[in-house]
């Protein structure tokens, strides 16, 4: 797929209800009972730090920043990515996560966490976090929780559980 037919644009309002059918057709209805959408629910994401993938008009997927804390430190809760799956392994992931990252970074953001396959986001600087630094409500499997940080040594001394944060 040539990267001249990808479009990565800001999220908007009206993107809303094209990325909750997206959400809906790749996660289906077991998606609310994760524990980073247990984070998010009822909550707003960042729209300046949340993407859609388009090819001309269609949208083929989105990856979204969430505002959390860490105990006292702040950070970003990076979710759902999702790919309509027949444009997946094309790079429009990485090119997702790339952007929101890079924007984040921008932003003088400082810490990225999301729940994911380590060897996947592993190229994006991820790396696992060690088992029983962090907490997440409910269950999830320690060795998918994974942060990278925007800053260098932003992640030292950070521990606690992980929460929405809407202050």
């Amino acid at each position: 797929m040539s990267k001249l037919s990808l479009t990565i644009l800001p999220e908007t309002l009206d993107d809303a209800p094209a990325i909750e059918r997206l959400h809906e057709r790749t996660f289906g209805p077991g998606r609310y009972a994760r524990s980073a959408y247990r984070i998010r629910e009822g909550r707003t994401h960042s729209l300046d730090l949340s993407f859609t993938a388009r090819i001309g008009t269609l949208l083929v997927g989105s990856v979204r920043l969430t505002p959390i804390r860490i105990g006292d430190a702040k950070a970003l809760l990076l979710g759902p990515l999702t790919v309509e799956p027949p444009f997946r392994s094309h790079g429009i992931g990485s090119a997702l996560v790339a952007r929101a990252l890079a924007e984040a970074k921008a932003k003088g953001h400082a810490l990225v966490v999301l729940v994911g396959d380590e060897p996947y986001y592993r190229k994006a600087g991820f790396a696992p976090i060690p088992k029983g630094r962090v907490r997440m409500p409910g269950p999830v499997d320690p060795a998918r929780l994974l942060v990278v940080e925007l800053v260098p040594g932003a992640f030292e001394g950070v521990s606690g559980m992980i929460r929405a944060d809407w202050e």
